[in-house]
């Protein structure tokens, strides 16, 4: 993968993250049974713990949270401002019907200004965040064989080309697995939520939001520029077997040894 772009000089940074925990995490059960999937500790912290850290270390300001399942566990944990990061939220009723195509047009009224778009079911690395920080980006790591789900395909200029979706079906060109980190210029989420809400007016709510980005790329009305994540440790939670594999690349903090003088 080529390098990103390097012309941020006059480019102010993005100050607002936008993050999708709605869901059930049914995949995670039991440890999902009294408490949303953001929740679930990894070597010790939660997910969410984590991704506000990560979030407040990069200096952002705002963060506004999509909540369905147990949405009063995350507000009862993180409350409305935690060290300089103000926090809002955005409950989705629907949320054991729907998929995240609906939560992500739930923040359409919330969000007005530039924002990164997190899920909320990531460990990473904080320094990874450091070039997501401005507009119209996307996070992504060269495919792997553990890796499933959407890819994207790049061209010289590292701009994406083409969303596809998840496939066992041999493919010859070099693709990417999106990490589910995106950023957004004013312009580019007034075009996402318009065509969000095409989608959810036909009914559309159990749909993936990558449809709406793959459809509006390749209509040229959205251009994504890519960032490498192959760098810095990273992983998506989905199943206790996930869980497993994120506690080996984020182990806990070994406690430092204190040393007494002796007089």
């Amino acid at each position: 993968m080529t390098t990103i772009s390097k012309n941020n000089t006059n480019t102010p940074r993005i100050t607002t993250a936008l993050l999708l925990a709605a869901g059930t995490g049914s995949r995670l059960f039991p440890i999902t049974k009294d408490a949303p999937k953001c929740l679930t500790l990894v070597s010790e912290e939660s997910m969410l713990a984590r991704l506000v850290t990560n979030l407040k270390d990069q200096g952002f300001t705002r963060l506004v949270i999509v909540t369905g399942y147990k949405q009063e566990c995350i507000v009862d944990f993180l409350g409305n401002q935690t060290d300089g990061l103000s926090i809002e939220y955005v409950h989705s009723p629907l949320y054991k019907t729907t998929n995240n195509i609906y939560s992500l047009w739930m923040a359409r009224n919330s969000i007005k200004e530039p924002f990164v778009l997190l899920e909320s079911d990531l460990v990473l690395d904080t320094a990874l965040l450091t070039h997501m920080r401005y507009p119209n980006r996307i996070a992504v790591a060269k495919m792997q064989p553990w890796l499933n789900g959407t890819t994207v395909t790049l061209n010289n200029q590292n701009k994406v080309m083409q969303f596809q979706p998840g496939t066992t079906e041999p493919y010859t060109e070099t693709r990417y697995k999106t990490v589910n980190i995106y950023s957004f210029s004013l312009e580019s989420w007034q075009e996402v939520t318009k065509k969000l809400n095409q989608y959810i007016e036909a009914g559309n709510v159990n749909a993936y939001y990558e449809t709406v980005f793959t459809t509006l790329v390749a209509e040229k009305t959205l251009a994504f520029e890519a960032v490498s994540f192959d760098e810095k440790p990273w992983y998506e939670v989905d199943t206790i077997l996930d869980l497993a594999e994120a506690e080996k690349l984020f182990p806990v903090a070994a406690e430092e040894e204190v040393t007494y003088a002796l007089y």
